[in-house]
């Protein structure tokens, strides 16, 4: 063999050994992709993704979608150096460095459980938010989210526990029982009402100093709890950035009329309980998973706009909502051809 077919031959089988080593080499990175695209007003594996009983509801046409992204990669399945090097050069995959979705200091398990747990509480955002956009009652409760180590209330106030009043007052909000511990000096019990496990409870916590005044070393949550039945079903889905779409679609179902005039809108955004839209992760990815599945409209968060118009897909109309209400507005105005649209605009 001549010296030259000897070097084609050689670099030929250093070329496939290096696509080989890069197939398998494992690299800190993970390739985020659109995934899943479900309608709030449509079904999942045959069941309805809301549901509501105990209400009157309405029927609704055409979409109000969310938008997921997937991802490839992460601490136990590493992503390989061909696939991060394939998602470099595709516009509709964002490579990003693994800590950015699995930090160092949690788990895998850990950050699975705390997407299910963010998926749970923006249902019960969502849910709250649709109630008070349409004015209903409801009744928010005060819970104990966790209790600081070494401080008073560990060991005896526990997670879950429902704060029923302080000192002998009924609470209405965090604020109260907060403004309750701090009337006390540090060294005094205060006494909780609780119901733990369905059951009425007393508790005498002692107080220390802290952050300027009395505390017990808890953290407090609320939960609502509402005049009838909403249940949400998405499979899979985590976190919390459906929560604006999961309200729009309980609105839409409580009122009569299709909400969207039967066309295909999709978008994203974190909800509070008083209807306001925070911002999200993974914008580009969730505009082309909605433009895929034939919306026209996406409703953006405010914050998540300026990114959001660098990378529009074509065909893709975005409409910057604050709020619930903003968005209800917008989706109007929409339908009826008349009324404000709010845009995302480039920076």
């Amino acid at each position: 063999m001549s010296r030259r077919g000897l070097t084609l031959v050689v670099a030929g089988l250093l070329t496939l050994a290096l696509g080989g080593a890069g197939a398998v080499l494992p690299v800190p990175y993970v390739a985020l992709s659109p995934g899943p695209t479900e309608d709030t007003l449509g079904s999942v594996k045959g069941k309805p993704v809301i549901s509501i009983s105990g209400h009157e509801t309405y029927p609704t046409s055409g979409k109000l979608s969310l938008v997921t992204v997937a991802y490839q990669g992460g601490p136990t399945a590493h992503l390989d150096l061909l696939t991060a090097l394939r998602g470099w050069v595709d516009p509709n995959v964002a490579v990003v460095p693994e800590e950015t979705i699995f930090p160092k200091t949690v788990t895998v398990k850990e950050v699975e459980e705390q997407n299910t747990q963010e998926m749970t509480g923006s249902q019960q955002d969502a849910t709250a938010a649709a109630l008070n956009e349409l004015k209903i009652p409801i009744e928010t409760i005060i819970v104990v989210a966790s209790t600081q180590k070494n401080r008073p209330a560990d060991g005896k106030l526990r997670p879950g526990d429902q704060i029923t009043k302080v000192d002998g007052t009924a609470i209405r909000d965090v604020d109260g029982v907060a403004a309750g511990v701090r009337k006390h000096k540090p060294g005094e019990q205060v006494k909780f009402d609780v119901i733990r496990d369905g059951k009425p409870l007393t508790v005498d916590v002692g107080t220390v100093e802290g952050n300027g005044g009395s505390i017990v070393g808890m953290v407090m949550g609320t939960r609502f709890k509402f005049p009838f039945n909403v249940n949400v079903n998405v499979g899979d889905v985590g976190g919390p950035s459906a929560g604006l779409m999961f309200s729009l679609g309980i609105y839409d179902k409580l009122t009569p009329g299709a909400l969207t005039g039967g066309t295909s809108i999709a978008g994203t955004g974190t909800i509070t309980a008083d209807g306001k839209v925070g911002p999200i992760g993974g914008i580009q990815q969730k505009m082309i998973g909605a433009r895929d599945a034939g919306a026209t409209v996406f409703l953006t968060p405010a914050d998540n706009c300026d990114d959001a118009v660098r990378s529009v897909p074509d065909g893709l109309r975005l409409v910057r909502v604050t709020t619930m209400r903003e968005a209800v507005h917008a989706i109007d105005a929409l339908r009826t051809g008349s009324g404000n649209i709010p845009a995302c605009k480039a920076p």
